[in-house]
């Protein structure tokens, strides 16, 4: 295959080729995993009451800021859309009327 600088120093960035040229034989990808033991529920649930108590919760007031904050971004965005669809409407309207 006949490739130009570029192409040879890409492929050699992604591991495709050595710096002779030649290609890197890999093995397959369709190799099986080994079978791993599952876990039982009760020590998912354990793991998962562990890792929960690692998490930064937010204070109450911090909650409410941001419940407020929400709040008033889907109103205005809310308005935003009904004004933007009335006035797109009414020039609608007018142009098949007129």
């Amino acid at each position: 295959m006949a490739m130009n600088r570029q192409q040879k120093r890409l492929l050699q960035k992604q591991g495709e080729i050595d710096a002779d040229g030649t290609p890197i034989r890999r093995r397959p990808a369709s190799t099986p995993r080994p079978a791993q033991e599952r876990t039982s529920p009760v020590e998912f649930l354990r793991e998962v009451r562990a890792e929960l108590r690692k998490v930064a919760w937010p204070t109450r007031s911090e909650t409410i800021n941001y419940s407020i904050v929400v709040l008033v971004t889907i109103i205005v965005l809310t308005a935003l859309i009904a004004g933007l669809d009335w006035v797109f409407s009414k020039l609608i309207l007018d142009l098949f009327t007129n």
